[in-house]
């Protein structure tokens, strides 16, 4: 039972993470490989401010929310001078810097050695100790971020993300600020992130830059794209799919090591054939790479 209660926990903080994304790419139109860094992020803020000043979750809640909200305004600003299929190689390198930069500050990230001893996570006075108290945790933030990117669709907000990802001259031409919009849609996917971040850290209890490094982010990207960008419920059950395949392999019999690199292969083939034949993903309604290779 705490095997199935570890997968429903690592499902719950992968779609945290997808939903945060889709809100990027899938109503935006921006592709970005630095969400494992906003993720990565989170999780090491939650773990030093925990560790080194016994930080409250709340404060340190607002901290990631915070941080993170300020670097995606700054990494979305490139986009207003460039096209959007150069704007992704502009998120490559930053997930390169953050990434190269928890693998190389030794005294502040541990480096490759990570940091280990987070302790769990405490709210008021309830200390989540078991596995359970987790699960309940995670549903309860899956719940708020799903319900608040309900809001973000059903809203107008949305239909002018929408026009400006379809066709952002028109966005402007109707008087609409794009770069207010970018912005704002950019930083609520990073919080989002880092929260996912937050989660991990203390359910985990060790971080290392290893676990959030570029291939992350395009796994999270497979995700979206898998389940559909642009979709309420694509990016759930993407998170499902993916995060239960692997543990299907060994059910099957597979030995850990030949399973670890025959997924990547299979994630490589789905993500492929969805984009050549599918890329509205398996319940999305816009076809994102063939629409941004226009």
């Amino acid at each position: 039972m705490d095997y199935i209660t570890h997968i429903l926990i690592i499902i719950g903080i992968y779609v945290i993470l997808a939903k945060s994304l889709n809100l990027i790419m899938g109503f935006s139109g921006l592709i970005s490989v630095a969400h494992s860094a906003f993720y990565g992020i989170g999780a090491y803020v939650s773990a030093l401010m925990t560790l080194k000043y016994e930080s409250s979750f709340f404060v340190t809640l607002l901290c990631v929310i915070v941080i993170n909200s300020l670097l995606g305004i700054i990494l979305i600003i490139p986009s207003f001078k460039v096209e959007k299929q150069y704007f992704l190689f502009i998120t490559f390198a930053f997930q390169v810097i953050v990434f190269n930069t928890l693998n190389n500050w030794i005294e502040l990230t541990g480096g490759a050695m990570g940091i280990s001893g987070i302790p769990p996570l405490v709210l008021i006075n309830w200390k989540i100790l078991s596995r359970y108290e987790y699960l309940l945790l995670i549903g309860v933030f899956v719940f708020i971020i799903c319900l608040v990117c309900g809001l973000i669709v059903k809203s107008p907000f949305n239909r002018v993300l929408k026009a400006i990802r379809e066709d952002e001259v028109l966005a402007l031409t109707l008087g609409k600020n794009i770069i207010i919009y970018k912005m704002t849609i950019f930083a609520i996917g990073s919080s989002i992130a880092g929260i996912a971040g937050i989660l991990y850290a203390h359910y985990i209890s060790f971080i290392d830059p290893g676990s959030f490094t570029v291939m992350e982010s395009i796994f999270i990207i497979s995700i979206v794209i898998i389940g559909g960008a642009g979709s309420y419920w694509g990016p759930v059950l993407g998170a499902i799919l993916l995060v239960l395949f692997p543990e299907i392999l060994r059910f099957i019999g597979f030995p850990s090591s030949i399973a670890a690199n025959l997924r990547q292969i299979l994630y490589g083939v789905l993500l492929v054939t969805f984009i050549m034949w599918k890329p509205q993903g398996l319940i999305g309604s816009y076809k994102f790479f063939l629409r941004n290779a226009k």
